[in-house]
């Protein structure tokens, strides 16, 4: 963790999720920066060591190799499963978290190239958030299924941040800007604080740069393909996947950023999109969300 004070602002600066991690506070009070970085990182390091599934030990460890037992679960994992439920619902089972068993013959790295059917066809039957059973208190799925919650991991943990931060920023009017990765929240309690300058992924003429954005209020989500992504005899295949083919969804923009109240819904509306594929721009006009597209 790295505290750097800035001319009318200190950064927080620490990694986490795999993900860069920032916040920018317009504060000249060392001691409340210091306050903020605890919460914040005791925080976002409690909800990694708990569900990520990297690490050894830890509920999603237990929920991938529970083989088919019940497992105990709490509120907040039951609210997590809801949320991706849902998702799984509006996106007619496009978005779906039990879909990172597809990660084992998928890899997304230059002179890749595609799995065989035959490989994806075996995998296919251990993918469907519809296969799970689950209430307040336990989770069980079959065997040889897999959840990875990193598809709405990152954005609830930035939502977590901002909420368990704004006690202490909003009395001294504080404003603040949590940047997780590109996935980030802004709360402004004095009007004579500037808007934050924001960079998002801004796709042109095939390259890849930023863009420019002000931010004082609300969230703002990206999903991309910009960074993993392989090319194959002409075509290029993107990370996303898409679980009912198990194949990366084609036609997809580069890059989506949609910004909502939360950044929980912004990640969510953003991931939805990017799984229409062609019909992406269709899509988040229906939905009614202001958004940025590049393809």
């Amino acid at each position: 963790m790295q505290i750097t004070q800035h001319r009318n602002y200190f950064k927080i600066a620490f990694n986490a999720m795999a993900s860069p991690c920032e916040i920018l506070l317009f504060s000249d009070s060392h001691n409340l920066v210091k306050v903020v970085a605890k919460i914040a990182i005791d925080e976002t390091k409690r909800f990694e060591n708990k569900f990520s599934r990297y690490l050894y030990n830890n509920l999603c460890w237990q929920i991938n190799r529970s083989e088919g037992k019940k497992v105990k679960i709490d509120l907040e994992t039951f609210n997590l499963l809801e949320y991706a439920n849902n998702l799984y619902q509006m996106s007619e089972k496009l978005f779906d978290i039990t879909a990172g068993v597809l990660n084992k013959i998928w890899h997304f790295k230059k002179d890749a190239h595609p799995p065989s059917q035959s490989s994806i066809d075996e995998l296919l039957p251990f993918i469907g958030f519809h296969q799970i059973d689950y209430a307040k208190k336990y989770f069980c799925m079959p065997k040889g299924m897999q959840v990875d919650f990193g598809g709405i991991g990152k954005e609830y943990i930035v939502d977590r941040v901002a909420q368990l931060i704004t006690p202490i920023c909003e009395p001294e009017e504080v404003s603040f800007l949590v940047n997780f990765g590109g996935d980030l929240v802004a709360k402004n309690f004095n009007s004579l604080h500037p808007a934050w300058h924001v960079g998002v992924e801004n796709i042109e003429s095939h390259r890849c740069s930023e863009k420019l954005i002000n931010i004082s209020q609300g969230a703002v989500a990206t999903s991309g393909s910009t960074k993993r992504f392989f090319d194959y005899q002409g075509q290029r295949y993107a990370h996303i996947l898409n679980p009912i083919t198990g194949k990366p969804v084609m036609g997809a923009p580069r890059s989506v950023s949609v910004f909502a109240g939360n950044c929980s819904l912004a990640g969510g509306m953003s991931s939805l999109a990017q799984l229409q594929g062609k019909n992406a721009e269709i899509f988040l006009k229906n939905a009614e969300v202001e958004y940025l597209c590049y393809w």
